[in-house]
């Protein structure tokens, strides 16, 4: 069967593609995973220490899964690239094509199309899958129930695992029948024990025994104090009171980071506070721009331009050599310069909220220095052409 030489370069176009494609999944599935691991480790407090459920830590350590990818995948693209390129020439691959008359500047221009796909890819995942999957999972550890609160009060120590919340227990036995109970609220939590007296600051109950009953937290043979804004203090005794601690919530954080909140929201305060616009709603806006949200905004537009950037200077392996002696020396250099540009766009993109002039250099880097390398490249890739 005869098979025209277009029809056979597209086929080995596509197979480069591929190839590229794989080794850049394989790479970054790993790296996802390693660091997820290490992170679902960490997770652990939300049970041990929060008293959140085990589905609620398998979802808020899933849900996180997004955020770690997002910042693997320039350099697991980078990784593949130079993986793929390795392997072509250790196999002898390029030779042969090199010899068969395959067009290195179109294979330039693959490997920059192929980047262009990891760019689309990650810039979906840092503007909007990984701030909404962020701010679910901020959402889920702040809505849920406290399943298992004995977990969180430590004996013989106080705990603040609750916002605005102390608790204090001297002993408790298989039964988590409790003795010797100290709770401090300096919120309102505690006000429905006192008939809510608004001029309370802070309650403190003090109690002989105590033991939790389903969703309620019972008291016995204890004391119930109350300071107002002039200090004086209000004591009440009881022989029996209970207090319901499904709407306990730990010290999660209720407004949503940086990280958490959606880019177009972001994007909206930025320009409200830039142009001054009263036509543009938005509400808890920060009062000023601050260099973090600039920064978040940058982090997540901006970085993923670099990627073609490296790419293409990860393409000037394909330049034939014919000195063996620095032969491996330069792909470490090409290597080495490509992740140093990955670092750099990782500290401009830290001080491009300082000043505008920063934020202008850190979007203006990788497309000055593109059409700079990719002219470079090509000047080197023709001149090989005619020295044959």
């Amino acid at each position: 069967m005869y098979i025209s030489n277009s029809m056979f370069k597209n086929k080995i176009y596509k197979y480069f593609t591929i190839e590229i494609i794989k080794s850049f999944i394989t790479i970054l599935f790993a790296f996802t995973a390693i660091a997820w691991t290490v992170r679902a480790v960490s997770f652990l407090d939300l049970v041990v220490e929060n008293g959140h459920s085990i589905k609620t830590y398998l979802l808020f350590s899933l849900l996180n899964i997004t955020n770690i990818l997002t910042k693997f995948i320039p350099i697991s693209f980078l990784l593949s690239l130079l993986v793929s390129i390795l392997k072509f020439e250790r196999q002898n691959e390029l030779i042969i094509l090199w010899t068969a008359g395959l067009n290195k500047i179109k294979l330039v221009h693959l490997f920059f199309l192929t980047s262009i796909l990891a760019l689309v890819v990650q810039l979906a995942f840092a503007t909007f899958i990984t701030p909404n999957s962020l701010n679910k999972s901020r959402s889920l550890i702040r809505l849920s129930n406290l399943e298992s609160m004995p977990s969180i009060i430590k004996i013989n120590d106080f705990s603040d695992s609750f916002k605005k919340l102390t608790f204090y227990v001297q002993s408790r036995d298989d039964r988590n029948q409790m003795e010797n109970i100290f709770i401090r609220d300096d919120g309102t939590f505690l006000k429905s024990l006192v008939s809510n007296d608004e001029n309370s600051i802070n309650t403190t109950v003090i109690a002989k025994k105590g033991f939790i009953d389903k969703k309620k937290l019972i008291l016995i043979d204890g004391l119930i104090q109350t300071q107002n804004k002039e200090g004086k203090l209000n004591n009440i005794n009881f022989k029996r009171t209970e207090i319901l601690i499904d709407s306990l919530r730990t010290r999660s954080i209720i407004v949503p980071k940086l990280q958490e909140t959606s880019t177009y929201y972001l994007f909206k305060c930025y320009i409200k506070k830039t142009t001054k616009l009263d036509s543009i709603s938005v509400n808890n806006c920060p009062k000023t721009i601050s260099s973090e949200l600039v920064s978040t905004l940058s982090r997540r537009i901006g970085m993923p331009f670099y990627i073609p950037l490296v790419s293409l200077i990860c393409c000037f392996l394909l330049i034939s050599r014919k000195e063996k002696k620095y032969k491996y020396l330069r792909k470490y250099i090409y290597f080495t310069i490509s992740f140093l540009i990955l670092v750099l766009a990782e500290v401009l993109v830290r001080y491009s909220g300082l000043s505008k002039v920063n934020t202008v250099l850190y979007f203006s880097f990788p497309f000055a220095l593109m059409p700079i390398v990719y002219l470079g490249l090509v000047k080197n890739l023709l001149f090989e052409k005619i020295k044959k």
